[in-house]
């Protein structure tokens, strides 16, 4: 039987207290719409539909161009969001709804539940778990059998049924042919004249139609996300989760509550992250690692055997057994290569450093290709802007370049060259050749003391 999942993405949020649409705020830098669609994606659904609404462009400019969306103009509740999917429910599915707003569902879950509601051949399946806290969820009302009666919303329910802590997760399965035949049935007789999709259950148990219940013990992977505090809240159990896979496969993290580790990132055994440090988007970390705190490393490649000492790299790479840092900046498009040192306060910018060389602090180096084995001395600065253009310099094999010297791009320094510390070079240096540009010092004696400035 063919799987569909239709995830219900048009409300405003507006108790998030904010201008973007409540699905597009970021767990783990990720939006939790994109959570629930990565979930989905992974539990054998052959099609995913989204229904939009409120800031509907923005939304789907978020999702992917293999995820299908329908438009609901007016919010009047669950039910009616779903009916916006009418045309794409079709007779021999099985249907998966989902709300937009809770990032923390498990593929586990989901897929533990398809089966369940096909094993159990129901016409519906709700999931529910029991809440510490129930506040704001539909809750769920048994039979005396201890079956599905009804699914009461909480702004509907009595100060009994408020009492109630197994509540409604908003994830279903439906048997397609079922609500296809229910849609059409639902009415709005509830304080919110909303049509809610809880009442879909209802009419099934009303017509004898076969309902279950599965319920999660893991009550946090339906947590839904109403308020910011909420948001605060799952952003700390999305970041333990993602935190401690990465400590099942051998990642050493000495503070996971104060170490912040997106989905996306990849990050080899025996590596060490310490406090503090930020990992973000694609960033891929080899083995063997030491991750320093409060390092900063976004959408780059980290060799084997490299040491990051706080430090900002952003979409670069670094090569095996380099060290970075402390507070050193690898800005986008910058290649460092094998057993590089890139000290304190270096700065790097769409830059290559080829293997062995050094810039071991107080440099700049931007718009370079700079050669094996070269050494970058203290103060020195790659003046690549001419107020109007970027240029760029080359740097051959075995340089060495002196301290607080000037490279005025555009320029080449051929292999084996030395330049003087101090030297502002603006012209070619030839192969094996010392490049000195700078004024030959003059001492005036007793200038001091002729000027009365010396000190009695």
């Amino acid at each position: 039987m063919k799987l569909k999942a239709i995830v219900l993405a048009a409300g405003e949020g507006t108790r998030m207290k904010s201008k973007l649409p409540k699905v597009l705020h970021k767990v783990c830098g990720q939006t939790m719409l994109k959570h629930i669609i990565d979930t989905v994606n992974n539990s054998d659904i052959e099609e995913c539909i989204v229904v939009v609404g409120y800031e509907a462009e923005k939304v789907k400019e978020s999702l992917s161009s293999e995820v299908k969306t329908v438009f609901q103009e007016e919010q009047l509740g669950t039910g009616h969001a779903v009916t916006m999917a009418y045309d794409n429910i079709r007779e021999g599915t099985t249907v998966l709804v989902l709300c937009g707003d809770g990032p923390l569902i498990t593929e586990k879950t989901l897929r533990a539940m398809i089966d369940y509601h096909r094993k159990e051949d129901l016409g519906a399946t709700v999931l529910t778990a029991d809440l510490p806290n129930p506040e704001d969820y539909g809750r769920i009302i048994r039979d005396a059998e201890g079956r599905l009666q009804k699914i009461v919303e909480e702004k509907d329910a009595t100060v009994e049924e408020k009492s109630i802590t197994e509540i409604n997760s908003g994830i279903y399965c439906f048997d397609g042919s079922i609500l296809r035949d229910v849609l059409p049935k639902l009415e709005n007789n509830n304080i919110q004249k909303e049509y809610y999709l809880t009442d879909v259950l209802s009419v099934m148990h009303n017509m004898g139609l076969k309902t279950g219940i599965y319920k999660t013990e893991n009550y946090e992977e339906v947590m839904a996300i109403n308020y910011r505090e909420q948001l605060a809240d799952v952003e700390a159990i999305m970041r333990k989760r993602i935190n401690g896979n990465h400590m099942k496969n051998g990642v050493t993290i000495i503070n996971p509550g104060h170490t912040y580790i997106e989905k996306t990132v990849t990050i080899g055994m025996d590596t060490v992250i310490y406090a503090g440090a930020i990992l973000t988007g694609n960033t891929v970390i080899g083995e063997g690692c030491i991750i320093g705190q409060n390092s900063r490393i976004e959408n780059s490649i980290i060799g084997n055997g490299v040491e990051v000492q706080s430090s900002t790299i952003i979409n670069s790479s670094v090569g095996d057994y380099t060290t970075v840092g402390p507070y050193a900046y690898l800005r986008p498009n910058s290649s460092i290569g094998k057993h590089v040192k890139i000290g304190t306060f270096v700065e790097v910018k769409n830059s290559k450093i080829d293997s062995y060389s050094s810039a071991s602090h107080l440099s700049y180096i931007g718009d370079a290709d700079v050669g094996k084995n070269v050494n970058i001395g203290c103060g020195v600065v790659f003046v690549n802007y001419d107020g109007k253009e970027k240029n760029r310099s080359v740097i051959g094999d075995n340089v060495f370049v002196g301290s607080n010297v000037n490279l005025i791009a555009p320029l080449i320094v051929r292999k084996d060259g030395y330049i003087a510390c101090g030297s502002t070079i603006t012209s070619e240096v030839p192969e094996g050749a010392l490049a000195i540009a700078r004024a030959r010092q003059e001492n005036k004696e007793g200038w001091v003391d002729k000027k009365g400035l010396l000190k009695k």
